[in-house]
């Protein structure tokens, strides 16, 4: 077997008639009927609405592509208002069959569902009488796929490093009943070029929310990185964990484990399930890696290791880094969760409106490190227990019902969604540092952003307009939303109002801080 590249072959198979696969997801995300404001809970993605008319108006495309698929393109993209840039998937309409403009629009739903440090997010979904077009956060480091023919072969810490990315990204979203069907170093892109980046998940397009009492029969995939199952059109989600295995064979050897000149040769090879590491370049690889792919690539799904317990194999505990950060840091994050209080809907939108849309990589870097070491099941989520064990590491000893209580009010304040635990973008609104977040600048691009019609004010339809015109909330809801910010009654929000509603959240932060200091200084004096 020698090194062969994947890349260019292999499409992925795209069947008719998969969209009936996803009635189980519609099924279980009805829109919420609110008719009044204490009722009304969001999630970043709920702010991702379609929007109808030319992407033009929002943003420059930029030439040339960065990649070319049957039907599309994908190009960078500035945003006219904040000069922030962007990845746009644009689809052609003519060129594209109905089915696979419907399953666009599930991906767009899924990515919406999704909020996870390694999976790419969506910001915008737009539509005119030609294209779709998806609007996501760029990556500018390129593909896994390159790296893995630029380098050959990956150290088994590079590979671990790798690996544990990856599968915390699947095990989240496995934890929320999705199944990618389509992993392979091509759907795997560096955030950036700069040492130790981010990796990220990206192409939704063949994913499913699934049903987790019933087996998936679609066939999706690329022959190399395909599980056996899939190709007998009955399997679950441990089809993603074969691709995992695959992968990481492919990183640690340069070739992939199921080689072939055809696909069906190649297939062929993965219906029998047999592989090795009888080349040299397993010489120099650790018998934990190899058992760790055997336990990936193992051909009775029902035996294989799940996400899960993939992410605490031994492999992955010895060849990968600790996640490491400064207790200052720590400290410093939950307290300012724990003196987190958005007053108001509105506020509390905007606020996520600002982490998601004109916060910087480097302004979320510590927070990360962070939420990912709180995170010791590696789901995504910051559970009620994860966060109590965080609060224990800071204060002192007998206190333990003081951080239950703390993270109780927490939860309440915090999860504004009411999921039952901590996603990532909730976190980060919760612990960044308001003063610098809620900058002058950053307030008036946010208002222009909002302001559609240039009035001056925000109305009631810009505000639905920011929670991606969900619908389902009642008129009563919208009023009292716009309420909230509206002093003089007038029956807009001005500028100045904005800015006022906005600020309170930086006056509250510094009041607890001045509290909390204020409590040290006279334990200290007792």
């Amino acid at each position: 077997m020698g090194c062969t590249s994947a890349k260019g072959t292999g499409k992925s198979k795209q069947e008719n008639g998969d969209i009936a696969a996803n009635k189980y997801v519609q099924e279980n995300q009805k829109p919420q009927n609110v008719e009044d404001i204490k009722d009304f809970h969001f999630s970043s993605g709920d702010m991702v609405g379609e929007k109808m008319g030319k992407i033009n108006k929002d943003y420059t495309l930029m030439n040339p592509p960065l990649g070319k698929g049957a039907f599309g393109e994908v190009r960078r993209a500035v945003h006219k208002q904040t000069q922030i840039l962007r990845a746009v998937k644009i689809i052609s309409k003519q060129q594209t069959p109905k089915e696979e403009q419907i399953r666009l629009k599930n991906e767009v739903e899924i990515l919406k569902s999704l909020d996870h440090p390694n999976i790419i997010k969506v910001f915008e979904f737009y539509q005119d009488t030609r294209f779709l077009y998806i609007v996501t956060e760029l990556c500018q480091g390129g593909e896994l796929f390159d790296k893995i023919i630029d380098e050959k072969q990956f150290t088994e810490n590079k590979a671990a490093e790798t690996m544990k990315q990856i599968l915390g990204a699947v095990n989240y979203c496995h934890s929320k009943n999705i199944c990618h069907r389509d992993l392979k170093p091509e759907n795997i892109l560096y955030e950036s070029n700069k040492p130790g980046a981010l990796i990220k998940l990206v192409d939704f397009g063949t994913s499913i929310a699934y049903n987790p009492q019933e087996k998936m029969k679609q066939q999706f995939g690329t022959p190399y990185y395909i599980a056996p199952e899939v190709l007998e059109r009955k399997y679950d989600n441990k089809c993603d964990i074969w691709s995992c295995g695959v992968i990481l064979y492919i990183l640690l050897c340069g070739y992939p484990p199921f080689n072939g000149s055809s696909d069906q040769m190649i297939t062929d090879k993965v219906k029998l399930g047999k592989f090795g590491f009888d080349t040299d370049e397993w010489n120099y690889v650790s018998k934990e890696a190899k058992e760790f792919i055997c336990k990936m690539l193992e051909k009775d799904p029902k035996k294989r290791i799940s996400a899960y317990d993939a992410l605490n194999d031994p492999w992955i505990q010895k060849y990968s880094e600790k996640t490491n950060y400064d207790m200052p840091t720590l400290v410093n994050s939950l307290n300012n969760m724990r003196n987190f209080r958005a007053e108001k809907k509105l506020q509390e939108a905007t606020l996520m409106f600002f982490v998601n849309h004109l916060a910087t990589k480097e302004e979320k870097n510590e927070l990360l490190k962070i939420f990912q070491a709180l995170d010791t099941n590696r789901d995504g989520r910051l559970s009620r227990e994860e966060l109590i064990n965080g609060y224990r590491k800071i204060l002192n000893q007998g206190q333990e019902e003081i951080a239950e209580e703390e993270v109780n009010r927490i939860m309440n304040a915090v999860d504004t969604n009411h999921s039952g635990s901590i996603d990532y973008t909730e976190w980060v609104m919760a612990t960044i540092n308001r003063e610098q977040l809620l900058s002058k600048q950053r307030l008036d691009v946010a208002f222009k952003m909002f302001d559609k019609d240039g009035s001056g004010t925000l109305s009631i339809d810009e505000i639905r307009d920011l929670f991606g015109n969900q619908i389902g909330i009642s008129e009563k809801v919208w009023r009292e939303m716009l309420t909230e910010a509206d002093d003089n009654g007038d029956g807009q929000i001005s500028f100045k109002e904005f800015k006022d509603m906005m600020l309170k959240l930086v006056d509250n932060q510094q009041q607890s801080l001045m509290q909390e200091l204020k409590q040290i200084e006279n334990q200290n004096q007792e």
